[in-house]
């Protein structure tokens, strides 16, 4: 099962040709993380708070289409793996259906104080199972 979330594109995330500026997709990803992260986990902060965090070590962004200002965007998330030390996420970036952007992401966990990589939490793999999609490269 995939995560969804809508979201308008603003004027100012557009670049002089009047669609998103490329480095936007990537914030537009967070969005959609940090959003299934509230569903399914609480928020991101009461994981730090649990001593744990994750940090970006790979990111993937193909373009097959722009958005521009005033769209309505859906931010389809999907958890691709559930490694040992690391999460693997899938978005998709559409509108009215039509695919416009696709990242994949890896996060590493790491232990909120030190920084050094740590296993993923128990309970964190838990509640990110339900959003386990098969990869469809």
């Amino acid at each position: 099962m995939r995560f969804e979330h809508q979201l308008r594109v603003r004027f100012g995330e557009c670049d002089p040709q009047g669609i998103v500026f490329n480095a936007h997709y990537v914030a537009y990803f967070d969005v959609g993380l940090t959003e299934l992260w509230r569903e399914a986990l609480g928020s991101w902060g009461a994981m730090v708070e649990r001593g744990v965090d994750a940090v970006v070590a790979h990111l993937e962004v193909r373009f097959d289409a722009p958005a521009r200002a005033d769209d309505l965007i859906t931010l389809a998330v999907g958890v691709e793996a559930l490694g040992r030390t690391s999460l693997t996420t899938v978005v998709d970036v559409a509108r009215d259906g039509e695919l416009l952007v696709a990242g994949r992401l890896r996060h590493v966990f790491v232990d909120a104080r030190t920084w050094q990589k740590t296993p993923m939490p128990d309970w964190i793999r838990a509640g990110l199972s339900p959003y386990l999609v098969r990869s469809v490269d």
